[in-house]
C-alpha cells in the first residue's frame, strides 16, 4: 500500500535525458540569476568575486581518491596515489584559442587568486611549473550542485563565454560506481558574437604521476587522449599508477604525446606557443623522457550556438605501501567469531577495492566512456531530487557541501570492499587512522546513502576490533584485521556503536543481520558496565575515554547520555529478539534518574568530577594519550582534582546521546524539557557572533577574530579548570551541526538555523574552502553531522522493519529528500497530507 501521492521507481516524472539536462540548467540558470526566497544572507551555493579564491571542489569516487576543480577552474589537490597530497597544483589546465583575433588564446580559468602571488611554496623563487603567468578570462562565477561544481567565464576579447563543470559519479546504495576512480569535465563554449567562430579547444599537463622513479615515468596514448604513467618498479611498487585524460567523444581530437624536450622552460614555453598558435600537430608517444602531453580539439560555433567538449580523467593506483595499527599479539586480542582462514592470502597493505574490479587503466576508461551517459543520467537524477527541497537553503547547503567528504581522500575502501576511514585528510597524510569510532558517530550521511557500507563498519567494529572481554579498540587496522588491544576503549564510540546497531537495523530492515550481532553488541555493552559502571549507578563514573582524547573522571552528561541511548538501543534489540534484558532496562531508569538530578544544575547538564572511591587509582597512574603529571600539575590537581575535566561547564556535546537516539529513530532517553533546558543553554552561552575577545591557546584557526563560531564549553557559573579538557576554547563544525540538529529535533528551529549560518559565514569561499569544512585535518569527518538536519526539521524517516515513513515536521509543509536502503525519494507534506514521490529503487511504505 502506498501513501497518497507516492509513485514506483518507474513511473517518476522526469522521463529522459534531456528533461534532466534541462532541469539541471534551470537550477543554475536560477542561481545566476542570484534567486533565492531566504529573508537572511543568501546561501544558495553561488559564489562570485573573491568568494571564489578559495573554493576547491573535490572530484573522485567514494573511496578511490580525487582532485579538485578549483573556484577559478584551475586543477589542483591532485590525490589519487591513496593519500591525500593537498598540495600538489600540477602544471595541467585547458585552453582556448580562436582563430583571427588579438589576444585570442586565454586559459580556461579565472584570474589568479591574490593568495597564490606570494607566502606559499616557491612563490620566493617566481612560482617555477605553475601556469599562473598564462593569460585567463577576466572573471568567474562559481555554483554548486552536489556533486556537480559549475564555474562560469567571460572575457572582452573574447567572442565565447565559457562554462567548465566538473562531477563525478554519485548514485545512493550504489557504492560500486559512486567509488570509480574517474571524473569528468565539461568545457562548454557560447558564441555572443554576430559571427561564426573557428577555435581549437586543447588540454595540457606535465606528467602528475612522477614519483620516486622518474626516469621510469612516461606518457603513453589512449584513443583521443593520452596516459600519465608511473610504472611498477621493484624498488618502489606503491609508485605505480597511470592518470588517463581524453575526449573520446571528439573523434577529430590530435594529441601531443610528447612536448618539445629541452631545458629551463624549453617544454612548457613551447607547449604554450602550440595552444597560442591554434597548432593541432599530433607528436607520437616516446619511449621515455616525455616533459608533457596535449590533446586538441579544433571546432566551429555558429552565432549564439554553444558547444560542449566532454574531458575524461580516470586513474589506476593499484597497489600501495600503506597499513596502519598494531597487528593483534595475544589470543586475548582475538574475537570469538575469529577465523585465522580468512587472512590466509590476504594483502599485507591496502589495496584500493577497484584495483579487484578493474585490471588496468585500459579497463577503468573502457568502463568510464562506454558508461558516462547513464552514469551522469543517475548522477543528475540525485541532484535534482536532492535540490528537489522548501527546507532552508542554509540546511541545503550546509549537507551537500559536506558530502564531498565522501569523495576526499578522506575515505578509503579496500580490496574486498569494505570501508575504511581517517577522521581527516592532512596536507600529505591521513589524520588520525582507523574509522575511529567517537568521530564517525557524528557522521549521519553514510547510513542512510550507503547503508551497506555503514554496516561494514559495524562489521569491523563489532567482529574484528571487539575482544572477547567486549574491549573495542576505537581504530582499526588497515587492511582491515585483527588489532592488539594496547589501549582504552572509547566510551563514546563504543557505547555510540550500539546506537548505531540499532539505526543500521531499522534503516536496513535487516534482522538476520543485527541477530548475528547482537552476541557481540551484548558483550560490548557489558564491558561498558563493569568498567565504567561498575557499581551499576546508571552513569560513567570510572575513568572513561573519549572523543577529546582524554578521560573524564566522574558521571558527566555527555558520555552518560550515550550510556542510557545505547542502554535504549539495546533493549529495544533485545526486546524484538525475545531477550531477557530487563537488567539493561533497570540500568536505563538509572541512568534517567542520575542524569536528572546528580549531573542537573537546574539549568543544564554538568559533570561531578570524581577521582576518590573508584575502582581506578590516582589519575597519574592510569594510561592516558599525552597526558602526565609534572610537578607543577600535582598541584594543580590537588586543588582541582584530575587534568582535563569540565566540571560545571556548559558543554556542547553536553547531551549528544539524545540526538544520537533521535537520529536514530529512537525517544529522548532523558527528560526532554532538561535537554531543551540544556540545548537553549548552550545557544546562550556558547554561540560567539565575535571572537575577538575570546582566548584559545588551543588550536585556534577553526574560527578567531571577528568571526563567529559555537565553543565546545563554556563555564557561565564560573569554576573553569585551569586546565580543562584539551579542545575546549574551540569551534568544531561537526558539533555546530550537531547541535542545530538537535535544537530543530526539540524545534527550537531558528536557533538552530542561527549556528549554522554563523558557521557557514567562516567558509565563505573568500578566506576558508566552503567544501572543506575541517577541525584535525581537511574533509573531516564529524561534520557529516549536517546529514542529520533532513530529519530534524521534517521528522522524516522510514523504517524498513516495520516499513513505516515517519513525519513529525517543525517547518510546516515541505518538500525534502528521504533516502533508504531500496531507493529514494522526495517526500512531501502538503496541506498536512503526507505524499512520497520516489525516484529510484522503491520504498515498500505499508
Amino acid at each position: 500500500m502506498r501513501n497518497p501521492g507516492q509513485t514506483s521507481s518507474h513511473c517518476h516524472d522526469i522521463n529522459t535525458s534531456m528533461k534532466r539536462n534541462l532541469i539541471f540548467i534551470s537550477i543554475l540558470t536560477l542561481l545566476a540569476a542570484g534567486c533565492t526566497s531566504s529573508e537572511h544572507k543568501s546561501y544558495d551555493s553561488r559564489f562570485t568575486g573573491t568568494d571564489i579564491d578559495h573554493i576547491a571542489y573535490p572530484v573522485g569516487g567514494l573511496g578511490s581518491g580525487m582532485f579538485c576543480l578549483e573556484g577559478t577552474g584551475a586543477i589542483s589537490h591532485v590525490s589519487v596515489h591513496h593519500y591525500p597530497d593537498l598540495f600538489k597544483e600540477p602544471c595541467m589546465f585547458a585552453a582556448i584559442h580562436v582563430n583571427g583575433i588579438e589576444n585570442g588564446t586565454k586559459v580556461v580559468e579565472a584570474p589568479v587568486p591574490d593568495f597564490k602571488k606570494w607566502g606559499r611554496h616557491n612563490c620566493g623563487t617566481g612560482s617555477t611549473g605553475t601556469t599562473y603567468g598564462l593569460p585567463r578570462f577576466e572573471k568567474g562565477e562559481f555554483t554548486a550542485r552536489f556533486p556537480f561544481g559549475a564555474i562560469s567565464l567571460e572575457d572582452n576579447d573574447l567572442p565565447l563565454k565559457a562554462t567548465i563543470t566538473g562531477w563525478s559519479p554519485f548514485i545512493p546504495n550504489d557504492e560500486d560506481r559512486s567509488g570509480l576512480p574517474v571524473g569528468g569535465l565539461e568545457y562548454t563554449f557560447t558564441n555572443t558574437s554576430s559571427a561564426t567562430v573557428e577555435a581549437v579547444f586543447s588540454f595540457n599537463s606535465k606528467n602528475v604521476m612522477e614519483c620516486n622513479d622518474q626516469s621510469q615515468a612516461g606518457i603513453t596514448g589512449i584513443d583521443c587522449g593520452f596516459v600519465l604513467t608511473q610504472p611498477w618498479s621493484e624498488r618502489y611498487p606503491e609508485d605505480e599508477g597511470y592518470f588517463a585524460v581524453l575526449t573520446p567523444f571528439e573523434k577529430n581530437t590530435s594529441v601531443d604525446h610528447c612536448w618539445f624536450r629541452g631545458g629551463w622552460w624549453d617544454p612548457f614555453t613551447m607547449a604554450w606557443n602550440k595552444a597560442a598558435a591554434g597548432d593541432t600537430a599530433p607528436v607520437p608517444a616516446v619511449e621515455s623522457g616525455a616533459p608533457g602531453a596535449s590533446l586538441y580539439v579544433p571546432f566551429t560555433i555558429a552565432a549564439g550556438e554553444s558547444r560542449t567538449i566532454r574531458l575524461l580523467m580516470a586513474w589506476y593506483c593499484p597497489e600501495s605501501s600503506y597499513t596502519a595499527g598494531e597487528d593483534a599479539l595475544t589470543e586475548s586480542d582475538y574475537n570469538p567469531t575469529y577465523d585465522p582462514d580468512t587472512y590466509n592470502g590476504y594483502p599485507k597493505t591496502y589495496r584500493p577495492w577497484y584495483s579487484t574490479r578493474f585490471k588496468s587503466i585500459a579497463d577503468v576508461v573502457s568502463y568510464w566512456t562506454e558508461n558516462y551517459d547513464s552514469l551522469k543520467e543517475k548522477t543528475q537524477l540525485f541532484s535534482e531530487t536532492f535540490y528537489d527541497s522548501t527546507l532552508p537553503e542554509e540546511v541545503v547547503r550546509a549537507i551537500a557541501d559536506n558530502l564531498t567528504i565522501l569523495k576526499s581522500p578522506t575515505t578509503m575502501r579496500q580490496h574486498d570492499g569494505r570501508f575504511w576511514s581517517y577522521e581527516g585528510s592532512g596536507d600529505s597524510w591521513g589524520s588520525c587512522h582507523g574509522s575511529c569510532t567517537h568521530v564517525w558517530n557524528y557522521a549521519q550521511a553514510l547510513p542512510h546513502l550507503f547503508p551497506r557500507m555503514e554496516r561494514s563498519l559495524r562489521e569491523t567494529e563489532f567482529l574484528v576490533s571487539q575482544n572477547a572481554e567486549g574491549h573495542q579498540m576505537f581504530r582499526s587496522n588497515l587492511p582491515i584485521r585483527p588489532v592488539h588491544h594496547s589501549f582504552h576503549a572509547a566510551s563514546d564510540g563504543q557505547l555510540g556503536g550500539i546506537i548505531k546497531v540499532y539505526r543500521d537495523w531499522r534503516i536496513s530492515g535487516d534482522t538476520d543481520w543485527m541477530r548475528s550481532l547482537y552476541p557481540q553488541v551484548k558483550a560490548s555493552l557489558d564491558y561498558c558496565i563493569r568498567t565504567w559502571d561498575p557499581r551499576e549507578t546508571g552513569a560513567l563514573e570510572e575513568p572513561h575515554h573519549n572523543t577529546y582524547d582524554i578521560e573524564f573522571w566522574g558521571g558527566d552528561g555527555m558520555c552518560t547520555s550515550f550510556y542510557a541511548a545505547a542502554l535504549e538501543s539495546f533493549v529495544a534489540i533485545g526486546g524484538e529478539l525475545g531477550e531477557d534484558v530487563s537488567r539493561y532496562q533497570t540500568l536505563l531508569e538509572r541512568s534517567r534518574e542520575y542524569m536528572g538530578t546528580r549531573l542537573w544544575n537546574g539549568e543544564y547538564f554538568y559533570q561531578e568530577v570524581r577521582c576518590k572511591d573508584l575502582d581506578a587509582k590516582d589519575p597519574t597512574s592510569v594510561q592516558s594519550y599525552m597526558s602526565t603529571y609534572a610537578p607543577e600539575a600535582l598541584v594543580i590537581m590537588e586543588k582541582e582534582g584530575p587534568k582535563y575535566q569540565y566540571g560545571t561547564g556548559c558543554l556542547s556535546d553536553g547531551i549528544i546521546g539524545g540526538w544520537m537516539a533521535l537520529s536514530a529513530g529512537l525517544d529522548d532517553p532523558v527528560d526532554k524539557d532538561k535537554v531543551i533546558s540544556h540545548l537553549n543553554s548552550i545557544y546562550k552561552y556558547n554561540l560567539k557572533k565575535d571572537l575577538s575577545d575570546h582566548a584559545n591557546p588551543q588550536r585556534p584557526s577553526y574560527a578567531l577574530g571577528h568571526e563567529g563560531g559555537l565553543l565546545l564549553c563554556t563555564w557561565p557559573n564560573g569554576g573553569k579548570p585551569s586546565l580543562p579538557f584539551v579542545y575546549s576554547d574551540e569551534v568544531w563544525t561537526g558539533i555546530e551541526f550537531q547541535v542545530a540538529a538537535h535544537l530543530m529535533f526539540e524545534g527550537e528551529v531558528e536557533k538552530g538555523l542561527d549556528i549554522v549560518r554563523t558557521c557557514l559565514d567562516r567558509y565563505d569561499g573568500r578566506i576558508r574552502n566552503p567544501f572543506n569544512e575541517y577541525e584535525c585535518g581537511s574533509w573531516y569527518a564529524r561534520a557529516m553531522s549536517s546529514y542529520s538536519m533532513l530529519q530534524a526539521l521534517t521528522g522524516a524517516r522510514y523504517d524498513a522493519v516495520t516499513k513505516t515513513l515517519y513525519i513529525d515536521s517543525k517547518v510546516g509543509d515541505f518538500r525534502s529528500f528521504l533516502s533508504t536502503a531500496t531507493g529514494y525519494g522526495t517526500v512531501v507534506l502538503q496541506n498536512g497530507r503526507p505524499f512520497l514521490e520516489v525516484r529510484e529503487g522503491a520504498i515498500d511504505v505499508q
